[in-house]
């Protein structure tokens, strides 16, 4: 007799449609993001309620409480999904660079341009990720960093096979400088009200400084 093996079994079963409970939840799960995504942005991450959030969703705190542990765990799903949006056009934006300055700028640029049209929800974001040191983190994201860093250092790593950038140049180290650079320019742009037409010279400025060491001579 031929032996069948619980994957193989598992490979061959048809897959499942969602039931109606599953697909309610979903939706539950969708209308309170929605709704907390909206208060976040109007109120501020202190301003914003669980109650609140839950008159918005039309539903009760219990509803809430049943598909997210607390407030900022609601905040982080809505992190999450703005940083992988934030990476996929980040990723478009570098692929119309004319060379590595111009593509790292326009990495940057989308990353400001992106915040710029959600500006009280990156006020909110940025309100409750500034750690005590005064350095930025996103608690509870420990690796959310990471698409950003390794964005950089994928411009910096086609650079050099384009002879653009010495093989000497510490991809690595660059690539940090380059995401603590894009990092600090956020105050002036969600809070003091920089133009983005100023924060790309600015920008511009910086990266040619941060790059002029790893250019070959």
């Amino acid at each position: 007799m031929k032996h069948i093996s619980p994957n193989q079994v598992a490979a061959d079963s048809p897959a499942r449609a969602p039931t109606r409970r599953a697909l309610a939840k979903q939706q539950t799960r969708l209308k309170v993001l929605a709704a907390a995504r909206r208060l976040f942005s109007e109120e501020g991450y202190e301003g914003a309620t669980i109650r609140d959030i839950a008159a918005a969703a039309g539903m009760s705190t219990g509803a809430v409480f049943a598909n997210f542990s607390d407030k900022s765990d609601l905040f982080r799903e809505i992190m999450v999904d703005d940083m992988e949006a934030l990476t996929a056009a980040m990723r478009d934006a570098a692929t119309r660079g004319r060379n590595v300055e111009d593509a790292v700028l326009k990495v940057f640029m989308a990353g400001y341009t992106f915040y710029k049209s959600r500006l009280q929800l990156a006020r909110a974001a940025f309100s409750v990720s500034w750690d005590k040191d005064g350095g930025p983190t996103l608690r509870g994201l420990p690796s959310s960093t990471t698409p950003f860093q390794e964005l950089f250092g994928e411009q910096l790593n086609a650079a050099i096979e384009r002879g653009e950038l010495s093989q000497e140049a510490d991809v690595k180290l660059r690539s940090q400088m380059l995401f603590d650079t894009y990092l600090s320019n956020f105050p002036q742009a969600i809070f003091e009200g920089w133009s983005l037409d100023a924060l790309q010279a600015r920008a511009r400025e910086q990266i040619r400084i941060l790059l002029a060491g790893a250019r070959r001579g």
